[in-house]
């Protein structure tokens, strides 16, 4: 790939400006959204399923891929 003109040089850190700033505000925008989302849902969380295995079946052990130890 050709190295960056001049110009794109240019170009690339105006645009690198912009950003930096608008950056607070952007990070304003991120914060508010964050607790306006945990002020909103206020509906409890379902429990998560705990994975219960059968004796039978049972995770292998650390090393051990076709069940024999």
């Amino acid at each position: 790939m050709a190295p960056p003109s001049p110009k794109e040089l240019r170009w690339r850190a105006r645009i690198e400006f912009l950003i930096r700033l608008a950056e607070p505000a952007l990070n304003l925008v991120l914060a508010g959204g964050d607790r306006l989302s945990r002020v909103v849902d206020r509906s409890p969380d379902e429990p998560v399923a705990e994975i219960r295995f059968p004796n039978e079946v049972r995770p292998l052990g650390p090393g051990a891929r076709d069940g024999t130890a």
